[in-house]
């Protein structure tokens, strides 16, 4: 069964008190959290096929992707599926280097998750976005929903931005000025706020 990150009823009652906005929205989902997966090979994967797509396209995708590894979603397994079959579930030629590069990395333990998890979240980012195809983004994504980094602030996520924009009733998309004092105001559970602002939109849950 799964179990919210420890941090999570704690930060709920603390952003509550901070802000109305996201207090109402808290209690619309008061038993929902977010959901972790302990896999970071299968995080990164799922990251690399949301890159740049909307949700439905990205669990189109990835349905199909998981099918072609036979839901056995291992580097081994990825480095032996051909491009072409890859291509065939509905990834770009680019996303198919991405998903190889990574498999690679991972089996040849060229990146190592073990490293990062004694990282601050700022050397972790950078460390993360040394490997090709995983930018800024996916970086942060990793840190929220693999290792529950609990102040992850995805400034240039999409559907965050438009969330903001929607309950905080100001222009899309909000402004640099207005984002700031977003961020300071949620500092410390910004990784909560984000999850709530998604799920404001999109009732169905978020999971990399």
């Amino acid at each position: 069964m799964k179990k919210p990150p420890a941090y999570w009823h704690k930060a709920k009652k603390i952003l509550s008190k901070r802000d109305p906005v996201i207090r109402k929205i808290i209690k619309r989902y008061k038993k929902d959290f977010l959901a972790t997966r302990n896999n970071p090979f299968f995080s990164l994967c799922r990251t690399i096929v949301g890159q740049q797509v909307s949700v439905a396209s990205a669990d189109s995708i990835w349905s199909k992707f998981t099918k072609k590894c036979k839901k056995n979603i291992r580097p081994e397994v990825v480095l032996k599926i051909p491009s072409r079959v890859l291509k065939s579930a509905g990834l770009s030629r680019q996303k198919i280097s991405y998903l190889k590069i990574i498999s690679k990395a991972f089996e040849n333990k060229s990146f190592n998750v073990r490293e990062i998890k004694k990282m601050n979240d700022a050397d972790a980012i950078e460390y993360i976005t040394k490997l090709k195809g995983l930018g800024v983004w996916s970086a942060e994504m990793f840190l929220m929903f693999n290792l529950n980094r609990p102040d992850i602030f995805p400034v240039k996520d999409i559907g965050l931005l438009r969330a903001i924009s929607k309950n905080y009733k100001v222009s899309y998309p909000p402004s640099n000025r207005f984002l700031e004092k977003i961020s300071k105001l949620h500092s410390g559970y910004r990784t909560v706020f984000t999850w709530h602002m998604w799920r404001s939109i999109d009732p169905t849950d978020v999971e990399y």
